[in-house]
């Protein structure tokens, strides 16, 4: 049993992606009767990040007789997961075809954030008025709260 949880509502970083992806492969080539059950405490996106990654993944290395393995997950996919699926998550899907197909490539470089523009504020004054702050996250801790 394999643990690769992530906060619910979010996308899995790309490395943890390609991690499960690489598990799970590395699991089913074991074996011939070697199976992977998938299971959640979320909502179904989370699970069709999985699978939907692992069909790209698995599409790239699959040998033939993978290919009505492939066809009842999309099946799966399509059916059960896609019209739940959170914008982030689907997003996340085309960034790690992006990384098989070799058209998008990770930046191991830190990035630094030196300063953000907002347009449009709203009146600060009126009653009720926006009070807009930012709070900056790293690895799903926050580093950085602005005065509210």
């Amino acid at each position: 049993v394999l643990d690769f949880g992530w906060p619910d509502l979010h996308t899995p970083a790309l490395e943890k992606i390609c991690s499960i992806c690489k598990a799970m492969d590395t699991w089913l080539n074991a074996a011939g009767n070697n199976v992977v059950v998938l299971h959640n405490k979320g909502n179904r996106g989370r699970l069709g990040v999985v699978v939907a990654a692992y069909m790209h993944y698995s599409n790239i290395s699959a040998s033939a007789e993978q290919a009505l393995d492939r066809f009842a997950m999309r099946r799966f996919y399509e059916d059960k997961i896609v019209p739940v699926g959170q914008p982030s998550q689907k997003r996340y899907i085309h960034y790690f075809s992006g990384l098989l197909s070799g058209s998008i490539k990770m930046n191991n470089k830190p990035l630094f954030l030196h300063h953000v523009i907002m347009h449009g504020i709203p009146n600060f004054e009126s009653k009720g008025g926006c009070r807009p702050f930012l709070k900056i996250y790293q690895a799903m801790q926050p580093v950085y709260t602005s005065g509210i």
